[in-house]
């Protein structure tokens, strides 16, 4: 007949197959749950799980979906791969009170070891214990006999640890004669040299007996906080009488102005000026509170040697067959799978062997790789993308989708992205040696209207705010992060919307009919169909073109709040960068003219300092206002709002700057990747004219950097280069950890920069008109000479005619130069 299941449970209080205080059975794993655990699995220790009751039946997708929401902090993570391998859906989960097996769990890891522990009293009582009460099954419960004792060596320990007797003990007896007790002693002096045994030398030598060195010491320590015992007792003395002043007492308005007109106040005013000014110098030019042995600590610390100084290679990833002759486009690390690392391979081609090898292209199709630093061989994920893609971002608020640009100007879905599938941590979870999961992206925009040129850059907007088809910028009230930003050399700056279009207003028969006609959508390889109806439909919400000419990229555009939570409070500025290396400071906003048409309007700046193409315009994360330009061979820094040029401007190095990033947790380091494969970390705190260290990386070309903080005591830097490699460089904790102050100190160098800057224009001015004044000068007194010259030949003129009078006949034309001259 049927089995009870409770009293098949009661009756189950039996101890474990083989029990052991040195090792387990093979079908068991012990395992140590937390209190979370236990509350989300509902085996609570002495409440749902306890000794008469020790059995808990797991479900196996439970198990795995925790093992993907948490990932390598979940409790099941060291038995991930049985779990997986277990072939039933449930799995027994035993409460060890006693800690047999050194845990207060253990799992059941087959189904003949399930069996074992819930069935063996109705193996051995019969059908008939399951009828009767849960007291006469116990009471048939057959007590297990003790097993032999089997040696692994623990008497052996124990002997080696006890004080024994290794020899027999001395005994030393000590007498003297009867007669010498109580005897006087007398004392009297003596010639040391006179006698042969008048003195003993005692030269020194070492001694091996007593030199001996002690290996291992057993101590105990006691920690207890400080204890300070005190009393105190008023001293008697004679009696006072005391008063306490509860109101401050205050002059009068006459006594006031009596006081302020004393001579004795002015006196005493003239003797302490001086003083006063002394003190108040010294309080300006130095700080009387400042803690110099705090300081001379952090630094000691903090510069403690030049091997502490160094990145440190912390692993690489390659693949033969998916980066041969590729290069790296664009990294990104996951926002909450720690351990994971996106990269964008693109093929290595200029633009005529890539027309020329195009039917080759298109049987390798472009990938995105996902390493994993648990399988540096092989990749843990791919994403087939239609083209190769330069940039792609994870999106802020849903880490399972990812906007990519493409080289043909289209964009991925959603709104330039690739959606990863919601079964994306399982296939992460999942992936076995040597087989990796390849997944297709989920929908493209249409080639007609995106971009006529490759997409190079491509940013998310922040879930504060939209922008809407008119290009004003709204609040969004969803909290999610709904547009992208895309921009391409053809001097196009586009928004997309990943949402679903609003469909205009229809009657009732035309929506009938319009459900009757549409016919469900192909699915190929499992792609979930999240962003259907974007697919090949997908347009920009709206364009905006600057008016000017060759802008191929945007980078680093100060969307947000800038560190206001009012979304009325953003920024609408951004940066361009031409191909011929100006960098344009302009608005995206659109304007209205008079005919209400809106227009793009001109750039307000735009400057020629780098020597190259600019490849990085980077936004500091502890100053909102402060920008990294590289380009060329040089780098600048500069300051939103000061327009007069970069505050900080680098010499042109031996090879090109392809790359820069700033620092996450210092305000005064950042990284400068080279042409060489040199990587310069400079730190404006301890040099500014030159790198405070240039670490080799690799023999190609830089052509990415990405900075992670995994915790407080490791932070990782992902480097790649033109051959495809990914580096994972581990950052040294001078590079890690800031200074005292040091985002005060950066914010005061960078104060200094703006005051030379601006010290340099008024002087460039002073000069201006100091040479326009001199150069008016100069012509004024050219003049005066030539006049001077001419009044010499008129008087000659004069003497040798004899008398003024002549001047009369002298010509219309020369009588009024004369008149003039005179």
């Amino acid at each position: 007949g049927e089995i009870d299941q409770i009293h098949v449970w009661k009756a189950c209080r039996v101890k474990p197959f083989y029990t052991s205080h040195q090792g387990h059975p093979d079908d068991i794993c012990p395992l140590t749950l937390t209190s979370a655990t236990q509350e989300l699995f509902g085996c609570r220790y002495d409440g749902d799980v306890t000794r008469d009751n020790p059995y808990k039946i797991l479900r196996k997708e439970d198990i795995l979906q925790d093992l993907r929401n948490r990932a390598a902090v979940s409790d099941f993570s060291p038995v991930k791969q049985l779990v997986l391998a277990y072939p039933e859906d449930e799995l027994l989960l035993v409460y060890d009170r006693d800690f047999i097996y050194g845990s207060s769990f253990y799992l059941v890891l087959t189904v003949e070891g399930k069996d074992r522990h819930l069935m063996p009293i109705v193996a051995e009582v019969g059908e008939e214990a399951l009828e009767r009460e849960p007291s006469d099954v116990f009471a048939a419960q057959k007590t297990p006999e003790p097993r032999p004792w089997i040696s692994l060596g623990s008497e052996q320990e124990i002997e080696e640890e006890s004080v024994t007797d290794s020899r027999p003990r001395l005994k030393c007896r000590i007498s003297r004669v009867r007669r010498a007790f109580g005897a006087p002693v007398f004392f009297s002096d003596r010639n040391a040299a006179e006698t042969k045994d008048g003195f003993i030398e005692c030269t020194p030598y070492q001694d091996k007996i007593f030199s001996l060195k002690q290996m291992e010491r057993h101590c105990g320590v006691q920690a207890i906080p400080n204890c300070n015992s005190s009393s105190t007792q008023t001293p008697w003395t004679y009696p006072k009488n005391m008063c306490t002043q509860y109101e401050p007492r205050e002059f009068s308005k006459e006594e006031k102005e009596n006081c302020l007109q004393s001579e004795e106040l002015k006196h005493f005013i003239s003797l302490a000026v001086s003083r006063l000014e002394v003190a108040i110098q010294q309080n300006e030019i130095a700080d009387v509170f400042f803690d110099d042995w705090k300081a001379l600590s952090e630094d000691d610390g903090g510069y403690a040697g030049k091997a502490d100084s160094h990145l440190k290679e912390y692993q690489s990833f390659t693949d033969l067959h998916f980066s041969q002759e590729k290069t790296i486009s664009n990294i990104s690390w996951h926002p909450t799978i720690s351990g994971v690392i996106a990269v964008a391979m693109t093929e290595r081609l200029s633009f005529e062997d890539r027309i020329n090898a195009s039917t080759k292209l298109l049987l390798n199709p472009s990938l995105i790789l996902f390493w994993s630093f648990s399988d540096p061989i092989n990749p843990q994920l791919l994403l087939e993308c239609p083209d190769d893609v330069f940039s792609f971002e994870f999106c802020p608020s849903d880490p399972n989708i990812i906007v990519g640009s493409c080289m043909n100007g289209q964009v991925l879905i959603p709104s330039c992205a690739l959606s990863l599938p919601p079964y994306f941590h399982l296939l992460l979870l999942n992936t076995r040696d040597n087989e990796t999961s390849v997944v297709r992206y989920c929908a493209v925009s249409s080639i007609e209207h995106g971009h006529k040129a490759p997409v190079t850059d491509i940013q998310w907007l922040p879930e504060t705010f939209e922008v809407s088809r008119m290009g004003v910028p709204m609040e969004n009230k969803s909290g999610m992060c709904v547009q992208i930003v895309t921009c391409a050399p053809d001097c196009c700056l586009m928004f997309w919307d990943i949402r679903a279009p609003r469909v205009a207003f229809q009657n009732m028969a035309d929506q009938r009919k319009q459900k009757v006609e549409e016919k469900p959508l192909e699915n190929p390889d499992g792609v979930p169909n999240t962003f259907k109806h974007l697919n090949l439909t997908w347009k920009p919400l709206f364009r905006v073109c600057p008016r000017l000419v060759n802008i191929p990229a945007i980078h680093s555009p100060n969307w947000g709040l800038n560190g206001s939570q009012t979304p009325n409070l953003f920024s609408d500025n951004l940066f361009f960068l031409p191909q011929d290396g100006e960098l344009v400071y302009t608005d995206w906003k659109l304007e209205k003219d008079d005919s209400g048409r809106l227009f793009s309007v001109k750039p307000s700046h735009r400057f020629t300092i780098h020597d190259g193409l600019v490849n990085t315009v980077r936004r500091s994360p502890f100053f909102k206002d402060i920008v990294l330009t590289v380009g060329g061979w040089t780098f600048a820094i500069w300051k939103e709002g000061v327009m007069n040029g970069p505050i900080i401007h680098s010499s042109c190095s031996q090879r090109k700057c392809t790359v820069g990033y700033w620092s996450q947790s210092r305000p005064a380091v950042f990284y400068i990747g080279k042409e060489d494969g040199n990587l310069e970390v400079w730190d404006l705190l301890e040099k500014t004219h030159e790198p405070s260290q240039t670490q080799n990386i690799t023999t190609a070309p830089i052509t990415c950097i990405k900075p992670w903080i995994i915790s407080s005591k490791q932070h990782l830097l992902a480097v790649s280069d033109h051959l495809g490699t990914l580096h994972i460089l581990e950052i040294p904790w001078t590079l890690r950890s800031p200074c005292s102050n040091e985002k005060l100190s950066v914010n005061k160098y960078f104060e200094k920069e703006v005051d030379r800057l601006v010290y340099f224009d008024k002087r460039r001015e002073m000069r201006t008109k100091e040479k326009k004044n001199m150069d008016a000068e100069e012509l004024r007194k050219k003049m005066v000479r030539q006049r001077s010259q001419i009044s010499k030949w008129i008087l000659i003129i004069i003497c040798l005619v004899g008398t003024y009078s002549v001047v009369k006949y002298i010509p219309g034309k020369l009588y009024f130069f004369l008149t003039y001259l005179d």
